[in-house]
Parts: structure tokens; sequence; C-alpha cells
């Protein structure tokens, strides 16, 4: 056989073929699409989660009342008033001097509305040592972040006048222009920081600059790509900033994920003494076909999320099912047409040492990585017990695991000022800084039973111990609503808080306001929104499971035609999440290691996250072990043994999975570096559970249970034959001619 007459079929090959024959018309489509899409994307604008979307249940219910009855709440600010050594009370002369100069210095601003004054509201802490001066920002409360800053002047120059007294402001408007002063360019930084982090490495792996640069420009064109598609999809899924960062992250890891596969494997085949249409051809029908079942599988993993019910989780999944999807598509059709138009210009920006090491390397095996195969496969028993046991073992504080939104203080700890104002606030106003709103709506609120009823509720709120007060009502007649602001006993203490609002709802409500026919009364709230999403979101985790695992398990199926390789498929990578699941656990709800990493135990992981981190990784672990699996049947169906085909299927990979993780490793720790506990915990998450996933799992467990289970590895029942074949043809191996060996290099096919 010619070293061209290289026989592949596919829909990996078939595209890749036409792109290589079809160069310049596969790179201008590609570019018209990238174009387009952000052009329309552009024109159509983005349309975001609206707040009454965000949850079901009575946070939902609440938020459609006052959204249907054109209520507009502005964003509450309060000044605390205290005693800085309690000498001083909220009786003395200085003090109400204080509190009137913060009054008149709010009120100048003009800024603000509805200034109300402690003396007038009784918003004075027990102890006489706090006082609270209340108001609202004027205009849209989506944007008063952007309008606070004067405020917040206005105090500071209060402040300056009264030493013995802390004057300090907290709201939703001034701890937003905190946050995003604070850590607004974190995120930008750790966003725009990924794209030469990546290079970098890409750098290091090929030792040529245009071969580094092919992975990073796809994905950059791929995330671009989907930016414009995510505001045209957004009329029907309203997308979010959240799921916008989730799409960079995923964008740039599977899209240079893929270009990495493809690259290197026809750079292999070049380097076995192939000529480039049929190293192309190679490439394109056994990792271009791994990129595609990969993708597909990374899809579907994805879509899981849109089984969650839950607005925000519904518009990252779709974000970044799109991504995954576009940096696919790219990968087999664009890049098969790039390669073909550089040719041996893909070497170009060589690196000297570095291309040298590469040469030396010969075939893209990896000595490390055959050193620890050989004693894998030597007693690949022992192997599985080693490694099985210690990733169990790094599991098991799962078991453990609670999760919870994270309060102020548990996300930022002593980082920002206004943390400590906050906790302030809390101790001499239990429940002051997030109380529940109870939203009322009537046929007529003015009715003598209803206005009884809210009397009631008004009352035995604070009778039933759920709140200390004080019980504030905002009646809108016009709209026949009312407004109910319940400081919740427990505070910052999401454990009593949360007691605190379900005495709220079962026993307070329906003793007052519940006995009135025609009178709605949701409870919503900070508190309330969290404990609505724990319970949401613990109810869909089994059908997202579900959906996930059994749909990864007939793609793998379908690919492979093994029941054996799908089943250990769904089993290592649910132990490598489990181990990630433990790390997460023993770092950030232990505290166990946390200021190795520049965290602190917070007592629980946030909510989200568990979900989120099962579905990402279930998705992106099956990157390489597509990649590996792929490479070992291939090997088996060119005559090798079982346990060569392994050997040489995982070390022939481990220089492109090794890149591939260390790329997403590098990635995602750059996550890891934010203030935020939320974001530091998603980054060591996903850091840890790739690293496991490209180490210990397709390292060392994969091989030795393949090696222990032989032929059987291939075992597909006789009832199952029916099923399509999803599998493509590899070639006989082509005895390729002895190249021109440069001096020094060994050759090795």
């Amino acid at each position: 056989m010619g070293n061209t007459d290289v026989r592949v079929r596919g829909l990996a090959a078939r595209a890749g073929g036409w792109s290589a024959r079809h160069r310049w018309a596969a790179v201008g489509i590609w570019v018209l699409f990238v174009v387009l899409a952000m052009g329309f994307g552009s024109a159509a604008g983005r349309v975001d989660v609206d707040q009454s979307d965000q949850l079901k249940g009575e946070t939902h219910t609440a938020a459609k009342i006052i959204e249907d009855a054109g209520i507009e709440q502005p964003a509450g600010e309060t000044v605390l008033i205290q005693s800085r050594d309690g000498a001083l009370k909220a009786t003395s002369g200085e003090f109400r001097a204080a509190v009137a100069d913060v009054v008149r210095a709010v009120g100048g601003t003009g800024k603000v509305t509805r200034v109300t004054s402690p003396y007038d509201t009784h918003t004075i802490s027990r102890d006489g040592r706090t006082a609270l001066v209340q108001f609202d920002m004027r205009g849209d409360a989506e944007t008063a972040a952007d309008r606070v800053e004067p405020v917040l002047t206005a105090v500071a120059g209060v402040q300056k006048a009264h030493d013995g007294l802390r004057i300090e402001e907290i709201g939703g408007a001034s701890m937003t222009k905190q946050y995003k002063d604070a850590f607004g360019d974190d995120f930008r930084k750790a966003e725009y920081s990924a794209v030469p982090v990546a290079l970098g490495i890409l750098l290091i792996a090929f030792g040529a600059l245009v071969a580094a640069l092919l992975p990073v420009a796809l994905a950059i064109t791929a995330i671009v790509a989907t930016m414009g598609l995510m505001g045209l999809v957004s009329h029907v899924q309203p997308m979010s900033d959240t799921a916008n960062s989730v799409m960079l992250l995923v964008g740039m890891a599977v899209g240079v994920d893929y270009c990495l596969f493809y690259l290197r494997r026809e750079r292999e085949e070049r380097d076995a003494g192939r000529d480039a249409g049929a190293a192309l051809r190679i490439a394109a029908a056994t990792s271009g076909r791994a990129i595609i079942v990969s993708g597909v599988t990374v899809c579907v993993a994805m879509a899981g999320m849109l089984f969650t019910g839950l607005a925000e989780f519904e518009a990252m999944g779709l974000a970044s099912l799109m991504v995954v999807a576009v940096a696919m598509v790219g990968s087999v059709t664009v890049l098969p047409a790039l390669l073909s138009l550089l040719g041996e210009r893909v070497e170009k920006g060589r690196i000297p040492f570095l291309g040298r090491r590469r040469r030396r390397a010969g075939g893209g095996e990896s000595r490390f990585w055959t050193a620890v195969l050989r004693g894998v496969l030597a007693k690949p028993l022992v192997a599985v017990a080693v490694a099985a046991g210690a990733l169990l073992a790094v599991a098991a504080p799962a078991l453990g695991m609670k999760t919870q939104q994270l309060t102020l203080d548990q996300e930022f700890g002593d980082s920002l000022p206004i943390v400590q104002t906050y906790d302030r606030l809390n101790e001499a106003f239990p429940g002051g800084s997030e109380p529940a709103q109870v939203v009322v709506s009537a046929k007529d609120i003015g009715a003598p039973q209803v206005r009884r009823a809210l009397a009631d509720f008004k009352r035995q709120a604070i009778s039933s111990g759920a709140s200390r007060g004080p019980v504030d009502i905002q009646v809108h007649r016009a709209q026949n609503v009312a407004l109910v602001s319940v400081p919740l006993v427990g505070g910052s203490d999401m454990d009593r808080a949360v007691r605190s609002l379900d005495k709220l709802r079962d026993e307070v409500r329906p003793a007052t306001l519940g006995k009135v026919a025609g009178v709605r009364a949701p409870i919503t709230g900070q508190v309330a929104g969290n404990h609505d999403f724990n319970d949401q979101l613990v109810g869909s985790v089994l059908p997202v499971f579900v959906f996930v695992v059994v749909f990864a398990f007939l793609l793998m199926l379908l690919s492979f035609r093994s029941l054996t390789v799908a089943i250990t498929s769904i089993v290592l990578n649910l132990l490598s999440v489990g181990a990630a699941y433990g790390i997460l656990v023993a770092v950030f709800q232990h505290g166990w290691g946390a200021s190795l990493v520049g965290a602190q135990g917070v007592g629980a992981i946030v909510t989200w996250l568990p979900l989120f981190l099962f579905v990402i990784l279930f998705g992106l672990s099956m990157d390489y072990h597509v990649f590996v699996v792929s490479r070992i049947r291939e090997a088996r169906l060119r005559g090798r043994s079982t346990r060569d085909a392994i050997q040489h299927g995982v070390v022939t990979t481990a220089g492109v999975v090794t890149s591939a993780a260390v790329i997403m490793v590098a990635v995602f720790a750059i996550f890891g570096t934010l203030s935020m506990q939320s974001m530091k915990q998603m980054g060591v998450g996903l850091a840890a559970a790739v690293l496991i996933d490209a180490t210990v799992i397709r390292g060392v467990l994969l091989p030795a249970v393949m090696a222990l289970l032989g032929e059987r590895n291939w075992y597909l029942p006789k009832w199952l034959h029916r099923l399509p074949d999803l599998t493509h043809d590899e070639a006989p191996e082509p005895v390729a001619p002895a190249p021109v060996r440069e001096e020094g290099e060994r050759l090795t096919v």
C-alpha cells in the first residue's frame, strides 16, 4: 500500500477531506459564520434572565405580583450609626447631632428619597448604642450602584466630624459598587489571562509559534461566534453574565483541547513518515472522530442543566452547549483546511530547544508514562486497588457535604470593609440586613379583615420568635398590594434564619393572612430565595444525574460498540467527580489545607457548585477518555493484542492529554485565585478534578482495569449487535518508507 493510499470513512473523515480539498472555501465559510453570528447577535441584543423568572415557587409568585402591579422597588440604603466604645447612646446629644448630620448630608445629595430618622422609625437597637438612618436611591434600582458614589462621599464626610461614632453605609447599591470596584477588574484579568497562559503552555507542547496559535485562534473564534449566538438565543432562553463567564471557561478549555488532539495526531503521522495528505486524512478519521464523540457527549452533559428548572442553570447549560458544539464543528472543518493551507509552515516560529526536544521524543511516546505503564500492566490488580482506594479515600469527605448560599462574610471574609458593616448591622439588628418580605395581594387591600390580618401578622411575627422587629408595612392602595418587611431572627446565621422563615410560612401566615379569602401572601427575600433555590436544586439532582449518565452511557456504547467500555467509562468518570467533591469538602468546608490555596474554611459548599461541577466535569472528562480509548481501540483493530494496544494507546496520547490537562488546570486555577470564595471553590474543584482525571484515572486506573478485563473490553451481547454502528474503519497501518533523518534523530513508528 502506498504512502498516500489511506482509505478512511466516517463523518469526521468526510468533513476533513472536503475541507482539505476546498480549503479556501472552508476558511471563508467559517469566517463568514463567525462574523454573521456576532453581527446578528449584536444587532438583536441580549435578553438577560429576569428576577421573576429566576426561581419557581413562592419567590417567583412574589416577584410576579410586584411586576404585574407595576410597583417599582427602589434600592434601599442604610447608614449605621454606632457608638465605638459603647459609652454614647442614641439618647445623647452627640448621637442625635450625628443622626441629624447624616439625614441632612444624604438628603442634600439629591440622589435619595424617603430619608427616615431612627427616632421616627424606632430603628434603634435594644442596647441603645446603634441606630439606622434609612433611605431609597432615586431612579432604577438596577443602576443605583452607578449613582451611589455622592451619597457614600457625604456619609464619609459626616464620619470625619464624629470620631466617637461609627458611621457607615450599607445597602444593595453600596454593596454592588464596592463589589464591582474590588472584583470587577479581578474577573476581567482572570478571563484575559487565560489566553496567554494557554498560549504559553501550547508553545512548550509544540515548540512552534504557528502550531501553538492555531488552538487559541480556534477557541477565540468559537467563543466570539457563541457570544453572538447567545444574543439571538436569549430571546427564547434568557442569558446572564454568569452564563457568559461559564461559556468563556468551557469554550477556552474544549476549543484548545479539540484543536490540540487533531493537530498532535496530524504531526505524529507526518513524523512517522506519511505525506501531508495521508497524515491529514488519518487525523480526520481518528482524532476528528474522537472530537465528535467527545463533543456530543459534552453537549449531552451540558444539556442536563436544562432539567433543573432554574433559569440561571438553563442559561449556563445552553451557553456551554453552544460553545462546545461550535468548537467541535470548527475543529473538524476549518482546522483541516488551515493545516492543508499551512503545510510545513505550521512549524514556523520554531523555538530551538523545544523543537529539538520534540524530535528526540520521537513518535509522541512519553518516557515517563511508558515507565508508569510498565509497572501498571505488570501488576494491574495492585494498581487498581491502590489507585481506586486512594480516590475513594479522597472522596470520603464528600459524604458529609453541606451546601448553602454563602453569606457576605463567608463569601468575602474581611477583604471588603462593607463586610464588617454587615456583621455589625446583623449583630445589632438580627436579620435587618436581609429581611424577609411578605407580598400581600388582595382584591381590596384596605378591607377591614385584610387590615386586621396584617396587624395580626405583624404582632405574631414577633411573638412567635421568628422576628424581633421592627416589622414594617408599606401599603400600595392603588395596586391592592402590601409589602411587609420582617427582619428574621438568626441574621447571617443561615440555619437559624431559615428556621425563622419556616415559622413565618408554616405557622404565622396560616394563622393570620391565610384565614382571609382571596389573599395571597408569598414570602420572599434573600433568605427565602436561597432556601427555595436549595430546595429546587436538590429536587433536580436526580433527573439531571439520570439524564447525563444514561445518555453518556448510550453514546459510549454506540461509539465503541462495547458494553464493557461504556460501563467502565461511567464508573471512572463518577470516581473522578467524587474525588473532586471530597477535595472541595476537605478544603472549603473543613478548612484542611485551605491556606495552601489562599482560601478559608467557610463550613459549607456553595449550593450551585456540586451539580454544576458534576455536569461540567462529566462532560470535560470525556475529552480525555474518548481520545485515549479511541487510540487503544484503533491499535487493537490493527492487530495488536489488548495489552499492547493499551500500552500503545496510553503512551502515545500521554503528551497531548498532559498538555490539554495542564491548560485546563491552569485556566481553572486562575479562577481559584479570585477573592470570592464561590469562585475559589469552582476553580479549585475544576482544576483538581481535571488533574486527577488526566493522571490517576487515564494513566493508572483505565489501563489497569482494561488489562484485567482483557478481551472482555470489547464485549457486546448479540442482542445489541443491531445497534447503529458509529465506529469508523481504522485502515491497516501502512508501512512508511524510511524518511531522511536529521543527525542524532532516532526514528520511531
